[in-house]
């Protein structure tokens, strides 16, 4: 059996975010144990990217409480990596692969210290690790989309953190950086490593993750893939509208659904 520290790596409770007054989280509570790999899934506008970014600090709260190893974010914040959605970033900033990942290493440098030889080596075996090292002097722009995402991944390792989340880093890449991808962030499990990973295809959630979080504005549920990641709960998720079955068939049929997801999707107040 999988045992846990007793501290979660992280933990919300009762988060609420509002854009304009509109809730985008509402009293949302959370708990992710070190050591998983856990997908954030949910349709459209239901909050995963809010949740991400509430948790890094990057969005204001209206209400909640957000820990990150047992302690605010301010005091992990060399613990936790981030991988934002590849469409956030300007790719046509004049800047070599090398150097992005070095910028992974200035959170333990600082601003005034230079990256040094260590720091090099670091990034050089990062790039490695996702198999753009051939690639280290070209400039960003000048690569695919799954490159790119392959550079903000080793970004990510070469911070060595405990914590990572990621944002959509399938979103646009081919089958085979896919793959890469998924081996790379299993590999940081199998480390100890915490990592939240928002997620679209559902078919390939039980394949890919140990845990998940399905949410719409509020948490439907979250815990072990075969536990929750379950026909009712996708159901409530989604409204009915998911094409999937958690057993392998459609959910999109609606006399199967009946009236089970009339109202499925959750009230926000």
């Amino acid at each position: 059996m999988q045992r846990f520290a007793v501290t979660p790596a992280i933990d919300v409770a009762d988060l609420t975010v509002a854009y304009r007054d509109e809730p985008v989280l509402w009293d949302v509570d959370l708990r992710v144990p070190e050591g998983v790999l856990m997908a954030i899934v949910g349709p459209n506008g239901a909050g995963k990217t809010t949740l991400i970014k509430s948790i890094l600090g990057l969005l204001p709260t209206a209400a909640g409480r957000i820990e990150v190893l047992g302690a605010p974010l301010a005091e992990r914040r060399r613990d936790v990596a981030y991988v934002p959605q590849r469409g956030s970033v300007d790719w046509d900033f004049p800047t070599s692969v090398l150097d992005v990942v070095l910028m992974g290493t200035y959170g333990r440098l600082g601003w005034i210290k230079r990256p040094g030889a260590e720091e090099r080596a670091r990034a050089s075996e990062a790039l490695e690790q996702v198999g753009m090292a051939d690639f280290a002097d070209r400039q960003i722009a000048q690569l695919s989309g799954g490159q790119q995402q392959r550079v903000f991944l080793a970004r990510a390792l070469v911070q060595d953190a405990r914590v990572y989340l990621m944002d959509e880093p399938f979103q646009g890449v081919d089958a085979t950086t896919e793959r890469a991808i998924v081996l790379l962030l299993q590999r940081l499990r199998e480390e100890g490593k915490t990592v939240l990973v928002v997620h679209h295809d559902l078919q390939t959630v039980p394949e890919y993750f140990d845990w998940v979080l399905l949410l719409n504005v509020r948490r439907i549920a979250a815990g072990p893939v075969d536990e929750v990641f379950t026909d009712a709960n996708l159901r409530a998720a989604y409204g009915g509208r998911v094409p999937f079955q958690a057993g392998g068939a459609s959910l999109a049929d609606p006399a199967r659904l009946g009236t089970e997801a009339e109202g499925a999707t959750p009230p926000v107040p």
